[in-house]
């Protein structure tokens, strides 16, 4: 067993270093000032002037086929990389990438939506969730019904990423009440031009996710993606990606936050010592650094599962469940380690306080993956032990 990175995974994992401390960590104050005076933390642009200094070095597409120019680099590099970018919270991602599900179009759909969406052309949304239906995605109700050549779609999609800015929706509906999520869901490539609309939703964190509103949309039956009563499968592979993406970031966020305690420690003083000597902090300092990381191998497990061909569903639930909540317990012993100046928006303790408690509600929540982990248990799915099958 070698836990060791590749020599083209320490290299990978450098760069992605040297690229947010140089170009990433810099933009810090003026994100937070941004942020702070109600805009966006950068503008579109400069996040793409960012993804062509990126590109230069390699990274554009990281996940995306060779066949469509990307990298292709895999879950763990994925993974590795995450964590990286989690060292800082300007708001970044490569470009020359599409949603998992969009490569279930078929020939005439990738002309139209995959193809202008990796070239940075077109942005897409995922809307799945809905005022009823969150963790319960089975239990979604807006409904599509057959008019012809056309569906028509009535209903609200709530909590959607990007959905302010997309120019399409990647849109689950029901298309048969009878089948629900059991071959009754189907998802459409919906045109922001085809009539629905989406209302900004002010969240405590700096996560603007948007309210779609639909209004008798009509969507021609071309725009099906993948097969008729397939879609609840396709929203379930969008988000079981992402489950074991969500604790990569936080490993490199409580590691950057951890490093501050830390440093801190070792320069505020009180009772003529500094506080980095007394017990209370040092066990602080020490649970931080176990949790991160017990974390950092969940998550590297659930992606070796992954990119091994193997089934790796019950891991990233566990890998989500305590990364989540070891970002948050970091971060607020980190807090509390600063004491009042923790608290203050002088330091970005505060602004990752805020972002990460919504990392245990988005893409299934605590209590959904702790479902999901005993019932696997429970019903044999999975064996006590044997753990790296």
């Amino acid at each position: 067993m070698d836990f060791r990175l590749t020599k083209e995974q320490k290299l990978v994992q450098q760069t992605i270093r040297e690229f947010v401390k140089n170009e990433l960590m810099p933009l810090e104050q003026d994100v937070l000032r941004n942020e702070r005076e109600g805009r966006p933390g950068m503008e579109r642009e400069k996040i793409r002037a960012l993804q062509k200094k990126a590109q230069e070095l390699g990274f554009w597409g990281i996940n995306t086929p060779e066949e469509y120019g990307g990298a292709d680099l895999g879950p763990v590099m994925s993974a590795l990389i995450a964590m990286e970018l989690g060292r800082t919270f300007v708001p970044f991602n490569f470009g020359g990438s599409a949603d998992n599900i969009l490569y279930y179009c078929n020939e005439e759909q990738k002309e139209k939506y995959l193809l202008p969406t990796i070239n940075g052309k077109l942005r897409s949304c995922f809307a799945l969730t809905e005022p009823g239906a969150g963790s319960d995605a089975a239990n979604i109700h807006m409904s599509a019904v057959k008019d012809g050549d056309h569906w028509v779609l009535n209903g609200e999609k709530v909590f959607i990423t990007n959905g302010n800015e997309a120019d399409f929706a990647m849109v689950f509906a029901v298309t048969d009440k009878e089948k629900g999520a059991r071959g009754g869901v189907t998802c459409f490539l919906v045109d922001r031009d085809m009539g629905w609309r989406s209302e900004y939703i002010h969240t405590m964190g700096e996560w603007g996710p948007a309210s779609l509103v639909f209004e008798d949309v009509r969507v021609p039956e071309e725009n099906i993606l993948g097969e008729l009563g397939g879609g609840f499968n396709l929203g379930m592979k969008w988000i079981g990606q992402g489950r074991y993406m969500i604790p990569a970031r936080g490993v490199g966020a409580a590691e950057r936050l951890l490093q501050m305690a830390i440093d801190h420690s070792k320069t505020r003083v009180t009772f003529g010592k500094p506080i980095a000597e007394r017990q209370a902090i040092q066990w602080q300092i020490a649970d931080s650094a176990v949790e991160i990381e017990a974390t950092r191998w969940l998550v590297l497990h659930a992606a070796w599962l992954a990119e091994n061909g193997k089934d790796p569903r019950h891991y990233a639930s566990m890998a989500k469940l305590f990364g989540a909540n070891m970002a948050n317990d970091v971060c607020d012993r980190v807090l509390q380690i600063h004491g009042g100046m923790g608290y203050t928006k002088e330091l970005p303790i505060e602004r990752w306080y805020r972002e990460m408690r919504v990392w245990r509600i988005f893409e299934g929540t605590d209590e959904i993956q702790r479902f999901i982990i005993s019932r696997n248990l429970l019903r044999g799915h999975v064996k006590v032990g044997d753990l790296m099958d």
